[in-house]
């Protein structure tokens, strides 16, 4: 397979990268330290532009489009948390990266705890955001209602981007003006998602993440069986997620730092850029990185 060069800006460099029989895009920028950004739904690597500057002054900021989103390869399987974390020890591996910070959101929080939990030799800080890890105790009372409406939705094979076909463009901007709690992003960035979106397959992939949830379930189940998180960690939540992931590591991590951030909605790095690097600059700092 080839992967054909992309432009890249002064400050990010977009690279090409073979990993796991796909091609990923991957943003790159700054020296240092090895920081790596996973976004969830319904982002791309660009969920991270407040956030690389700051942190490309001291680290050097690796942030992947996953697996089938953005202008990574839309493969017709492997969106399991087992499968999503070789892609990234794949990527690190092309970098020369043997070990990294991580810092993940949504979708790529079970990614990244399963990395650590498997290889704690290659994550040496985790930010974990926003999201559930499986059946893991601790998020019953958030799930007391049962899990946000669009996991079933999106989990049956083939409905939604059937019937979203036409409408994807309003469909993902619900999740960004509610994600923000109304107040929404930037320009250049929203429209950004919005084409990533609309693009041919984009959902079927996007969507393929839920269909695994169970297999992803199992896998981070079976880890945390056997092993403890030793990596340093810091578990933010804000709106609506709340603390309910710091619940779920809790038992499982033996260095552990939970933080709500207040009026802030789902998709932190852009609703509340600046208290997020409040927090993550001198944690990163203080544990090594």
């Amino acid at each position: 397979m080839s992967c054909t060069p992309l432009p890249h800006t002064p400050a990010i460099e977009l690279r090409r990268i073979e990993t796991n029989g796909i091609c990923a895009n991957v943003a790159i920028a700054g020296s240092g330290p090895a920081v790596v950004l996973l976004h969830g739904f319904p982002h791309t690597w660009r969920l991270w532009s407040e956030i690389i500057g700051p942190l490309s002054a001291h680290y050097r900021v690796i942030a992947p489009d996953l697996r089938g989103f953005g202008a990574t390869t839309r493969a017709s399987n492997g969106y399991d948390a087992d499968t999503l974390a070789t892609d990234l020890a794949g990527i690190l591996d092309a970098l020369a990266e043997p070990a990294a910070a991580v810092v993940a959101i949504d979708a790529g929080t079970p990614v990244a705890v399963l990395l650590a939990l498997r290889h704690p030799d290659r994550v040496r800080q985790l930010v974990v955001m926003e999201a559930l890890l499986g059946t893991l105790p601790g998020a019953e009372d958030f799930l007391a209602a049962g899990p946000p409406w669009w996991f079933g939705f999106h989990a049956v094979p083939g409905l939604a981007e059937t019937v979203l076909f036409g409408q994807e463009a309003r469909y993902i901007e619900w999740f960004l003006s509610t994600g923000t709690r109304g107040r929404g992003i930037r320009a250049d960035i929203h429209d950004a998602f919005i084409n990533a979106y609309t693009e041919p397959d984009a959902l079927r992939s996007a969507f393929s993440y839920y269909r695994a949830l169970p297999t992803s379930a199992q896998q981070l189940n079976d880890a945390a069986a056997t092993r403890r998180l030793t990596t340093p960690t810091l578990a933010i939540g804000a709106h609506p997620v709340g603390n309910a992931l710091e619940r779920q590591l809790r038992p499982i991590t033996d260095d552990l730092t939970g933080h709500v951030i207040p009026d802030c909605g789902h998709i932190i790095p852009l609703d509340r850029p600046q208290e997020l690097l409040t927090l993550v600059l001198p944690f990163l700092a203080a544990s090594g990185g």
